[in-house]
């Protein structure tokens, strides 16, 4: 896991990371229920997911197998980096 500043820098340091750490702390959600609620092409949705879940702060709710439907949520880790963020005021 990635030290929890570290952290907080990788995630703000995009936009698109951090459009889909904001949009998966409401409720777990597919790449491309992302894409459209923040308005971003699922490229730049499906990359952010990579990194964050490299990173320890996204995680893959349904089997590696699965290939479409995929569903995504934050882990604790995520969620702890993501309070970070809206308490100081990052995003």
């Amino acid at each position: 896991m990635v030290p929890h500043w570290d952290a907080v820098s990788f995630v703000v340091a995009s936009r698109y990371r951090t459009a889909v750490l904001s949009r998966l702390i409401s409720r777990p959600a597919t790449p491309s229920m992302m894409a459209d609620d923040a308005e971003i092409a699922i490229a730049h949705v499906s990359r952010a997911l990579g990194g964050l879940r490299e990173h320890g702060l996204v995680e893959l709710l349904v089997s590696e197998d699965r290939m479409k439907g995929r569903v995504y949520g934050l882990t604790e880790h995520g969620t702890e980096v993501w309070e970070t963020i809206e308490t100081q005021q990052l995003a």
